[in-house]
């Protein structure tokens, strides 16, 4: 064991009996996904701690492109407004050649008949200001991260987690807590700590360069792309907000030495003058992989994020998966923590976002091979995209936290597991507009359509619904809509209401 060095307080932690820090969740890793999970939980009231081993926030743009899904989650999490604040739309592609440019065409298009949501397109924002904006509003709700501050090993009992961890002044601490979440990216300390192998995916993916620059010369209306440049292609996507441009080149070979070179690279594969890059600020040159944790759970250690599965950068479903692994726990620990729910209800993290993870890195793995350029022109491959990629039609159908009591459900009728559409509501001034205003906060919510709901706990809000329109992409009956958006339960019995709220600890 490793000695203990000063141990202080923060609003979130307590001493145990063993003179140990204690918290309730230790999450390790403060970029998206564990700041995600750290502001659920605070607005639940579960206290945690948030470590990082930087001395700051990740200053890069990498993962820029928020899918509706995620916009959704950060409507939910109060957040939307400095998204769409600090963001735009994408916007269209330019390709060049030969110095000339060959016409615009959208990367991402709307598919047809896609889920309702009020949300519909991606929307771009660098990843370090949305990282910025959730520690912003972790801060409002009473926690912070804990910067320099690494794990150095763990140990784990039936009833809690200690961690040793070390600042970078030398400070050695041990904390305990109920939980762990691994939220330290494809690396993890605390996945090496379980001996938890990740299992490849990928072969012969390209190496690829990313860097934000700021260049004169080129206008920031198009999103340009050089895809017949010598060496590979190239791109440089304008970034809102910002003066910057985020830089982003393949190439056929892993040639690191001579790689990092991004002025001479934008010289070589464009009309572009080394001298038109004013600025680099940040650059990372790296080999695309990806992997897949056999499990996101061990005892009471979480993997999540790209602890549990590494993307390479193709249909931007990186960062948005990882917010959805820490939407979807975040919600089960504030049950199990503070309502009194059965441990047993953590065991459906892994079952509902292992498959999820594994399907989406497919898609990661094809979009990147086939690499970003489709056809010019081509609205139905730019739809097929924006289809496979807005995590809209994500969904938990075997999840045994689903329960679908209907009978003779027509083919395409929502189901108990899928997204709760959001749908515009009947009524007048100062009541919800959509029902995601309805849903909007961290509890559970029963959904009367057409039917008188029964009597149920405070701590669940009632909404009753009588309009055509919600009936028709709904149907009529109950619908139990779980706090991260999903119909746990749809019914018409009554009776089934009750024993799935005591599931949840909301008997």
């Amino acid at each position: 064991m490793l000695a203990k060095g000063v141990v202080f307080m923060t609003s979130e932690s307590q001493l145990d009996d063993r003179g140990a820090t204690t918290t309730e969740v230790l999450i390790v890793g403060a970029g998206p996904t564990g700041l995600t999970l750290a502001c659920d939980l605070a607005r639940r009231g579960v206290r945690c701690r948030l470590i990082e081993q930087s001395d700051r926030l990740f200053p890069g743009s990498r993962g820029k492109g928020l899918q509706p899904r995620t916009q959704e989650v950060f409507d939910d999490l109060g957040v939307s407004d400095a998204i769409r604040a600090a963001g735009a739309p994408f916007p269209p592609m330019m390709s060049w050649e030969n110095g000339e440019r060959r016409g615009a065409w959208h990367l991402i298009g709307q598919a047809p008949g896609s889920p309702l949501s009020r949300y519909p397109s991606v929307w771009m924002i660098p990843q370090w200001r949305t990282q910025q904006i959730l520690h912003e509003r972790l801060r409002q709700l009473g926690g912070d991260v804990e910067f320099d501050t690494s794990l150095l090993d763990l140990r784990q009992t039936a009833e809690d987690v200690t961690a040793e961890l070390a600042h970078r002044d030398g400070t050695l601490r041990t904390v305990t807590a109920r939980y762990l979440v691994a939220a330290d990216g494809g690396r993890s300390a605390v996945r090496h700590a379980l001996g938890i192998a990740m299992v490849g995916k990928d072969s012969g993916l390209r190496p690829a360069l990313v860097a934000d620059v700021r260049i004169d010369g080129l206008d920031r209306e198009n999103w340009h792309v050089w895809p017949k440049a010598p060496g590979g292609s190239m791109l440089l996507c304008p970034l809102p907000g910002t003066d910057d441009f985020q830089f982003s080149a393949q190439f056929e070979t892993d040639d690191s030495d001579t790689s990092r070179d991004v002025r001479g690279i934008i010289a070589t594969r464009s009309h572009l003058l080394a001298g038109a890059v004013t600025d680099v600020r940040c650059a990372s040159y790296y080999q695309p992989h990806a992997a897949l944790a056999p499990r996101f759970r061990c005892g009471r250690v979480f993997l999540a994020g790209d602890a549990a599965h590494v993307h390479p950068p193709g249909g931007g479903q990186g960062l948005n998966t990882s917010v959805q692994d820490a939407y979807n726990l975040g919600w089960k620990l504030g049950q199990v923590l503070r309502h009194g729910a059965r441990p047993r209800l953590l065991d459906s993290y892994q079952a509902e976002r292992l498959p999820v993870a594994a399907e989406v890195l497919e898609l990661s793995t094809r979009l990147y091979r086939v690499g970003r350029k489709p056809e010019v022109g081509s609205a139905g491959e730019a739809a097929r995209r924006g289809r496979a990629t807005n995590q809209l039609g994500v969904g938990y159908r075997q999840s045994s936290m689903t329960a679908e009591a209907r009978d003779r459900l027509t083919e395409g009728a929502l189901r108990a597991g899928d997204r709760a559409p959001d749908v515009a509501l009947p009524g007048a001034a100062g009541h919800p507009r959509r029902l995601f205003d309805v849903f909007r906060g961290p509890q559970f919510t029963l959904l009367a359509i057409g039917v008188k709901p029964p009597s149920v706990s405070a701590r669940v809000r009632t909404h009753s619904v009588h309009d055509d329109a919600v009936a028709e992409i709904y149907g009529e009956g109950l619908f139990l809509v779980r706090p991260d958006g999903y119909v746990g339960l749809a019914t018409h019995d009554p009776a089934d209401v009750r024993p799935y709220l005591t599931a949840v600890g909301l008997g």
